[in-house]
């Protein structure tokens, strides 16, 4: 592995995701502010390593194959988590799931490494800002538990919307897997 910035950066989703699972659904207020802090950490890593391989000329095989598979594993954690809180259904995950993990046994798979789709990477960037907003609303709720706000924020949560928008995500994750199972189209 080349130990370059945007591999590290990619890695530290890899090592958040399941810290975020344990501390998100652990119970305690202070750790599941922690693992909405840590979740958005890693989200906004996804951006940087990028950035800084493309910047500094740091693109390496090894990131193009763990940026997109830490970016599943960090959004497969808050997916599983929302489904254990009831939040999504469990079909919605599954789907996600295998789309995602069905994309990484591909790369795994194929001869010439693909690269990920302007489309899957919208998909990505989507996910993680649901993912986000619904993080955020947990933590104004657990900052002011008991007031009106509270509970209107819990109701945002567990309302149709949510559904409705993960729906919409779980159709835009499943289309882009078809990117990948196109031809790909040779230079004359």
């Amino acid at each position: 592995m080349d130990w370059k910035l945007p591999n590290i950066l990619s890695l530290s989703r890899v090592i958040i995701a399941p810290f975020y699972v344990i501390l998100f659904l652990s119970g305690d207020v202070a750790l599941q502010q922690f693992a909405i802090v840590l979740y958005i950490i890693g989200a906004i890593t996804d951006y940087y390593d990028g950035y800084f391989a493309r910047k500094f000329n740091w693109v390496s095989s090894f990131g193009k194959f763990m940026d997109p598979l830490a970016d599943k594993l960090l959004t497969s954690a808050a997916f599983l988590s929302f489904f254990y809180l009831d939040i999504i259904p469990l079909w919605m995950v599954i789907i996600i799931l295998i789309r995602d993990f069905g994309t990484t046994f591909l790369r795994l798979f194929q001869k010439n490494t693909f690269t990920t789709s302007y489309f899957a990477k919208m998909k990505t960037t989507i996910q993680m800002v649901f993912i986000g907003a619904i993080l955020i609303l947990f933590y104004i709720i657990d900052m002011y538990p008991h007031s009106a706000e509270a509970k209107m924020l819990t109701g945002w949560i567990y309302s149709d919307v949510t559904y409705y928008l993960m729906l919409i995500i779980t159709v835009i994750t499943v289309l882009t897997f078809f990117d990948y199972l196109k031809p790909k189209k040779t230079k004359v």
